[in-house]
């Protein structure tokens, strides 16, 4: 049996660089932001569905969605959020388990599923264990404001959006300290990986 693992974080936690450790190890990773990507691509059913109820004028001359102009759509209206996300997440999920079922038939023995908002988003159902990548909120703060080129109050307002990190120590199997050193969190990954029966 394949252990299908829910990887997650917050923003600028360093959820990407355990993925990317993942990958090194040659471990699937199926990533739930690449998945929304590709599902409302020209063509696909999100898109369509997208395009009827959104209208035209969210699309770019080339037909594809304009990101930017049907974010500010949705950042201000909650409705409209609703309706997005009602049409766009099952395809995500749906591509993803797709994904995760091949993995499985082909008797990998990990796949991480990699989801920003695994527990706001209540799919800790699909997988069998979580890991969430932890930094103290003053690093992450640094860090935003460094990768993002943000001033102190944008970054914060960002971080504030989501759930706190603290909180979601609670819910998960396992924490990975992201405080320290790449080296430091990579032993903690290994690790977990190891309690849980798994050598790589």
């Amino acid at each position: 049996m394949s252990l299908v693992i829910g990887l997650t974080g917050g923003i600028a936690s360093g959820k990407s660089t355990v993925s990317n450790m993942f990958k090194e190890m040659h471990i699937t990773v199926i990533d739930a932001d690449v998945e929304a990507r590709l599902a409302v691509e020209k063509g696909e059913p999100a898109y369509l569905k997208i395009v009827e109820s959104f209208g035209r004028e969210i699309l770019l001359s080339n037909e594809e969605i304009d990101r930017p102009k049907l974010g500010s759509i949705i950042f201000h209206n909650e409705e409209k959020r609703q309706l997005l996300n009602e049409i766009v997440h099952p395809e995500v999920r749906k591509r993803m388990r797709q994904q995760m079922e091949a993995a499985v038939s082909k008797k990998e023995e990990i796949v991480v599923l990699d989801i920003p908002l695994l527990f706001e988003s209540k799919l800790t159902y699909m997988v069998e264990k979580t890991i969430l990548v932890y930094v103290d909120q003053e690093v992450q703060l640094q860090r935003l404001m460094e990768r993002n080129h943000l001033s102190k109050d944008e970054a914060l307002a960002r971080i504030q959006s989501q759930m706190p990190l603290a909180e979601k120590v609670n819910l998960a199997d396992a924490i990975l300290n992201n405080n320290g050193t790449l080296l430091e969190t990579k032993h903690q990954l290994i690790n977990v990986l190891a309690q849980w029966g798994v050598t790589v």
